[in-house]
């Protein structure tokens, strides 16, 4: 081969191996391709508030209530970053749901422990106390907030933050949440608007199924509208645009809590979980929790035609089989669909999950059960959707169009008290 012809192909060679790590470079910019590191244009609350607003804990003693997703960006915990922190004095922590290590799965009792990292007092927000108690504040100064919120409204972690809220403002300590962004992007609400003769732990106050909030917004809101009237600060993230789903920022996916394994799974749960409400299986026990559906009295294939069917926006179901290890049909062949999202932006998982649970009560009215009604009537369908009207349209055939148009005037004024809160 010719020099020339050599000198001309190294050259391409080099410009195309440019070329291809500029791509790269850009990539990691607009959060597909994330590489280690802080981003000067994007920052946590946490980060916020050691960089820009120190003043507020510095020379404090301090109680946090925190869980594994209470990180920077290079997921370092916030409890580890504090507890080294010449100028901040660390005394207690509280944990929520599952723990403040994300141990315990869901709806496991946690016991006072001492935490060996740090040695310090680990008191439980989820057992026989769900809001700190005089005696577990006695040695903090302020309280500090740092939980990722899945944008849901039967997550319990807003409560668990709505809490600690009423317990600062019965204690006179300030409270200062850090905000992080809302997963499933803070741009959309769905769902009906919760009736507060069905509150519950998994739907405390009057807001809808997907809330479009971050939980910095929520707890404005909850402190005004539901008159808490704490001592609030809210230190807010820089750079989040409403718009953006969290793979869309540089942030590294940390579990929120056992069965909340990936965004995948945090996009389909405003509806999938209300599977819990009823005897069908919410994937519980398999490495798909509330993407997988089913029961062992299910036909898969026949579930993924009549779905399908429906031709809803934005989703696909696969028929599928699967063995759960643990919860609900554990260690029975259960049969059912996958959910998979196609278009993210088009997707109403609220609707969705509603078509599925109608769906599979319709065709297979002898085995389908809605979760047993306690002595007043209500079943956890009920707390779950945050009423008694959808449940009982169900059973009278009444379709699911009908009854998302019904819930449409309360969601209309929902949205403007929604909007006064907003902080991006």
């Amino acid at each position: 081969m010719k020099k020339w012809m050599i000198a001309v192909l190294t050259l391409i060679l080099i410009f195309s191996t440019m070329s291809a790590g500029s791509a790269h470079d850009n990539g990691k910019g607009n959060g597909h391709g994330k590489g280690k590191g802080k981003h000067k244009e994007f920052s946590l609350g946490v980060e916020q508030l050691l960089k820009e607003e120190k003043d507020l804990i510095e020379g404090k003693k301090v109680g946090l209530i925190t869980n594994p997703t209470g990180v920077d960006q290079e997921l370092n915990s916030i409890v580890d970053i504090l507890h080294k922190d010449p100028d901040v004095e660390l005394t207690a922590l509280y944990g929520p749901e599952h723990g403040v290590r994300g141990d315990a799965q869901a709806g496991q009792y946690v016991d006072f422990y001492i935490d060996e990292r740090t040695g310090l007092p680990v008191y439980s927000l989820y057992g026989a106390t769900k809001k700190p108690t005089p005696e577990m504040l006695e040695n903090v100064e302020v309280l500090l907030f740092d939980i990722q919120d899945v944008g849901t409204r039967f997550y319990t972690y807003i409560y668990t933050m709505a809490y600690a809220m009423e317990a600062a403002k019965e204690n006179d300590i300030p409270i200062i949440v850090l905000d992080r962004p809302n997963p499933l992007s803070g741009s959309k609400v769905e769902g009906p608007v919760l009736d507060m003769e069905y509150s519950s732990f998994v739907g405390n106050y009057s807001i809808p199924l997907r809330h479009g909030m971050t939980v910095g917004e929520l707890a404005k809101l909850f402190n005004t509208e539901f008159d808490i009237g704490a001592d609030l600060t809210v230190v807010e993230m820089e750079g989040w645009k409403r718009d953006k789903y969290y793979d869309e920022t540089p942030l590294e996916f940390v579990m929120p809590s056992p069965n909340m394994p990936t965004l995948d799974t945090a996009l389909v749960y405003p509806g999938a979980a209300l599977i819990e409400g009823t005897n069908v299986s919410e994937g519980r026990g398999t490495t798909k929790p509330f993407e997988l559906i089913g029961a062992p009295f299910i036909n898969a294939a026949d579930l993924a035609d009549e779905l399908n069917g429906l031709k809803l926006e934005g989703v696909t179901f696969r028929a599928a089989s699967f063995t759960p290890a643990s919860s609900k049909h554990a260690g029975k062949l259960s049969h059912g669909i996958e959910i998979h999202v196609t278009d993210r932006k088009t997707f109403k998982p609220v609707e969705t999950g509603l078509h599925i649970v109608k769906t599979i009560h319709d065709m297979y009215p002898e085995d389908f059960q809605f979760r047993a009604e306690n002595s007043a009537g209500v079943s956890f369908f009920d707390n779950l959707i945050g009423n008694g009207w959808i449940r009982q349209g169900i059973e009278e055939g009444r379709s699911i169009e009908d009854m998302t148009a019904q819930w449409q005037p309360e969601l209309k004024e929902f949205n403007k008290v929604r909007k006064q809160y907003l902080l991006y």
